[in-house]
């Protein structure tokens, strides 16, 4: 098994978001140049075939057509809806065609459609979106490179990655939902409401990670109890109105933007306690409003370690240089060494 799959979301780090906050744009051409890079540290691991996505910006076509690469290059289509359909496409093509690994451009909101369409996939994610709690701050070369290692079987899986933790979200009378960070509870708001959410229409809060450094729901966990993913369990916390009883936390609920949230109650959570919310209301997942509870309609929440396998990259690159896998390789030439010296373009 020696396939990995690339997949970059061509509108993570793009949304209307950036209009009430002071996120960055993340575009084309830096998706490009991470592609490329993924796809090149892939192969040096010891991929043989990438998968990549066709969409209207041609981001990942033209950043693996011409590197030469010594690895089949097959470009999947998956719609061009530019929305989550295309990545769940994406997703489950890439399933069915066996990769050992994934490489994820995207946010928080990515990931977790990455998620409902393959559990427990083997994932390294690379942050591009605007919320960006669940992927790695990493340089798009070695998150390849970690793929392609483990996708090789050069490194076993079992050794560099473990699943995370997930927000399970149970619905009275219909389908389950998940979030791979953040479940909020709204009142007075609406599904695929883009902008920045309004503290004072928060009223629940489950979190998988509650990450201090982070922005948007994580942090108003992570200010007052940080929660890692290698920490078994989450946080509740049970949010109010301006006039409510409680004390105001002033945290950053999206880039460069603080807001005093109530908070009435909070707590750590152990690993599958539940916590009930009763609509009417909105349930947001990862910054996006998705579903409507009806008045009466409840629906549960869990934080349960059985999501995606993220892969360390830095431990799987450890345990390789530990190896030696990466000795007696041979020398490496691509479409660089040929444009500089008129090398040949096969890679070792």
């Amino acid at each position: 098994m020696s396939e990995v799959g690339i997949l970059a979301n061509p509108m993570s780090g793009r949304d209307v978001r950036r209009l009430a906050a002071r996120a960055s744009t993340t575009t084309p051409e830096i998706k490009r140049d991470q592609v490329s890079r993924a796809a090149i540290g892939a192969v040096a691991g010891g991929a043989k075939k990438l998968f990549v996505i066709d969409e209207p910006f041609r981001i990942s076509r033209s950043a693996v057509e011409n590197l030469g690469l010594d690895a089949e290059i097959v470009t999947l289509d998956v719609g061009s809806s530019l929305n989550a359909t295309d990545t769940r496409n994406a997703v489950e093509q890439m399933r069915e065609a066996g990769c050992g690994a994934i490489v994820v451009l995207g946010g928080d909101g990515t990931n977790r459609v990455v998620a409902k369409a393959w559990r427990d996939a083997p994932l390294v994610p690379i942050s591009t979106g605007t919320n960006n709690v669940f992927p790695l701050h990493v340089e798009a070369t070695g998150a390849g490179l970690a793929a392609g290692l483990v996708a090789s079987g050069r490194i076993p899986l079992a050794d560099v990655a473990r699943p995370v933790k997930v927000v399970e979200v149970e619905i009275e009378g219909s389908e389950p939902d998940l979030a791979v960070i953040d479940a909020a509870f709204l009142v007075d708001d609406a599904v695929g409401n883009l902008m920045p959410f309004e503290p004072a229409k928060l009223r629940r809060l489950v979190l998988a990670r509650a990450e201090p450094t982070a922005v948007g729901m994580s942090p108003i966990g992570g200010l007052l109890h940080p929660c890692r993913d290698a920490d078994d369990g989450g946080v509740d916390v049970i949010c109010g109105g301006p006039d409510a009883e409680g004390r105001t936390l002033l945290a950053p609920v999206s880039p460069g933007l603080f807001r005093p949230v109530r908070i009435v109650a909070s707590r750590a959570l152990a690993l599958g306690e539940p916590v009930e919310v009763e609509g009417p209301g909105v349930l947001a997942f990862d910054g996006d409003r998705e579903r409507t509870l009806a008045p009466g309609q409840r629906a549960t929440l869990r934080v349960v370690r059985a999501g995606p396998r993220v892969i360390d990259v830095g431990v799987a690159l450890e345990r390789a240089a530990r190896e030696g896998v990466f000795l007696d390789r041979g020398h490496w030439h691509d479409a660089f060494d040929e444009g500089m010296s008129g090398g040949g373009m096969d890679c070792c």
